[in-house]
């Protein structure tokens, strides 16, 4: 009977030995899981959290800072940039000149001084009326160049104000005058083409240059070891 009896409880202790054994692996493949769902999200967390990212975003922010507070210094207009507005409004009434009519471009002179005596203002601004002139396509005689080339210690020239050395027979028919008035804060500048034989006005624009970019040419002492002229007077 004793025997029987442990015959019978030898298949009892296997089955519950097998069912915990069942329930023991059942509870370790769940706690791999649940490790590997947590390593997941612990990865998908890092590619988030990405050092390099936050790194940038910071680099980013900085320079946005620093952008507001170390402003660019704007940049500076000469008196190029407005004799091309001048010359834009020249061109929208100008008449009968073309890209078949070459003119040329004398100094512009103050309205209230001698019209025999220009200066370094009035010089340049002709100066850039020939460049903007050109780049309309109207062709341009520079009726200062002479017919050789100068060469001396000094250097070598090829233009000249003395009339007696420049060509008498130039071809134009018309050219770009213009007058300057000193007024508060700055200059006028009056501008017009006219035809030499018919005296005729055939385009008009006026303009105002700053003071400040007048200042820039207004000069009588050194700059940087050079000696600027004066500009206007």
């Amino acid at each position: 009977m004793r025997n029987l009896l442990i015959t019978l409880c030898l298949p009892l202790g296997f089955g519950c030995s097998h069912i915990l054994n069942g329930m023991n692996t059942g509870t370790d493949e769940a706690q791999v899981q649940n490790n590997n769902q947590t390593m997941q999200l612990v990865n998908n967390q890092r590619d988030v959290a990405d050092p390099v990212s936050n790194d940038r975003l910071f680099q980013s922010d900085f320079a946005q800072k620093n952008s507001h507070t170390k402003p660019t210094p704007p940049m500076r207009k000469n008196i190029n940039h407005y004799v091309r507005g001048i010359m834009q409004d020249m061109v929208e009434n100008l008449q009968y000149v073309n890209g078949k009519t070459p003119l040329a471009v004398s100094s512009f002179v103050f309205l209230d001084d001698d019209f025999n005596d220009s200066s370094l203002l009035g010089n340049q601004i002709s100066e850039s009326f020939m460049h903007e002139l050109h780049n309309f396509g109207i062709p341009v005689i520079d009726f200062k160049t002479t017919d050789y080339m100068r060469v001396t210690p000094e250097g070598d020239f090829v233009f000249s104000r003395d009339y007696l050395e420049l060509n008498q027979d130039q071809n134009f028919k018309y050219v770009l005058a213009g007058t300057l008035v000193s007024s508060q804060g700055g200059v006028l500048v009056n501008a017009r083409i006219i035809g030499l034989q018919s005296k005729a006005v055939v385009g008009t624009a006026q303009g105002f240059i700053p003071q400040s970019v007048v200042d820039a040419l207004n000069s009588n002492y050194r700059t940087d070891g050079i000696m600027l002229k004066q500009a206007s007077k």
